[in-house]
């Protein structure tokens, strides 16, 4: 006597089951197999697609090798149409969601080997998660969304009608949100094109500061009396920013102002003897130029270019004051005095006198006499 189950006979399902066991054992089998070789390989390489390749395997989750396996064991048995595509929408849609599993895998790899890279392996950050986080969740959510509209196209559900509204409520929620998307664009496009990075310090407007924070709406500098300036990423690209921490040299310039009345032959010794000066400093500055510029109001003006060859800023101070005790030791020497501007004052009793301006005084900002 043949006991038949759903239309099937006992030795049918018994079959099945065998299949479907079978089926099952090697796919866990084969997994393990790749998890082993694969961990071997990455500790040998440092390539990206094994680590990924790795992750992946790690993430085949058992339930959806047990689905497949039970769906390959189905196909020794005679169903009905209606139970047929069930079965079948069943396994593609466990298919899918391992799929999305395993692109999702792929891009948290990938951030993760991105913010390693721009932290210089550091141990993660607030700053560092943030500065990866803008990209890490737009791929994320592009993956997802997509691998749910295929499960549901698969399923049976009508997705044409369900992406034409999903668009229209887009448009409406991205006229009402637009000031948050275009900073959150604005996040993405610092990310991607880099004008500066976590740790970086910049100058925007009035404004200078150590990049302490990037997100997903604003930035965040720290100034240098301690306060946090924070700006909209949507601000902060429509600004002039410059970018002091990629400044691989320093420029730096100055003037020389000497009095009327100086020899010619004094004056003409004055660029060789800056030359020389900043020739001494080689360690840390190259000579550029020296040349009588100007003849001016008060004074004759001499300018000086040279480079400073780091971009420490300590550096360039303590270089800068070598060069200009230099410069006043060297005048001194030779004779040549420093110009001071002088004005006419007119006193009540209408005496003209000789005054030098303090805001024009050596000690002053533009009428220094260096």
């Amino acid at each position: 006597m043949r006991y038949v189950l759903w239309g099937n006979p006992i030795q049918e399902w018994a079959t099945a089951l065998a299949v479907a066991f079978a089926a099952a054992a090697v796919m866990i089998l084969l997994r393990t197999f790749l998890i082993h070789r694969l961990s071997q390989v990455a500790e040998r390489t440092e390539t990206r697609v094994d680590d990924w390749f790795l992750r992946m395997m790690r993430n085949t989750y058992s339930i959806f090798i047990v689905i497949l396996a039970l769906y390959l064991g189905s196909l020794m048995l005679d169903f009905s149409k209606k139970y047929e595509v069930l079965l079948w929408r069943i396994a593609v849609t466990a298919m899918l969601l391992q799929a999305a599993v395993w692109a999702d895998t792929g891009v948290r790899v990938w951030r993760r080997r991105y913010r390693q890279a721009a932290i210089g392996g550091l141990p993660d950050s607030t700053a560092g998660v943030a500065s990866t986080a803008i990209i890490d969740f737009i791929l994320r959510l592009i993956v997802w969304v997509v691998f749910v509209l295929m499960i549901l196209d698969n399923l049976g559900f009508n997705i044409t009608t369900l992406v034409a509204s999903l668009g229209i409520g887009g448009i409406a929620v991205a006229l009402a949100v637009q000031n948050i998307l275009g900073d959150l664009l604005a996040s993405l496009s610092i990310v991607l094109d880099k004008p500066f990075v976590v740790g970086d310090f910049i100058i925007v407007g009035e404004y200078l500061g150590t990049v302490e924070y990037i997100g997903l709406k604003t930035t965040r500098l720290r100034g240098l009396g301690g306060d946090q300036v924070i700006f909209s990423n949507g601000d902060m690209l429509k600004s002039r920013i410059a970018n002091q921490t990629r400044m691989f040299a320093r420029r730096a310039a100055f003037m020389i102002r000497v009095r009327y009345g100086t020899s010619p032959d004094k004056l003409a010794a004055v660029p060789q003897m800056v030359k020389e000066i900043i020739e001494a400093q080689e360690a840390t500055a190259s000579f550029e130029r020296a040349h009588l510029r100007n003849l001016g109001q008060w004074a004759i003006e001499y300018e000086v270019v040279y480079w400073i060859k780091t971009d420490d800023y300590f550096v360039f101070m303590d270089t800068n004051q070598e060069v200009l005790l230099g410069v006043l030791r060297g005048l001194a020497e030779r004779g040549i005095d420093i110009a001071f501007p002088t004005q006419l004052n007119v006193r009540p009793a209408e005496v003209y006198t000789e005054q030098a301006s303090p805001l024009n005084s050596p000690l002053s900002g533009t009428g220094a006499g260096i």
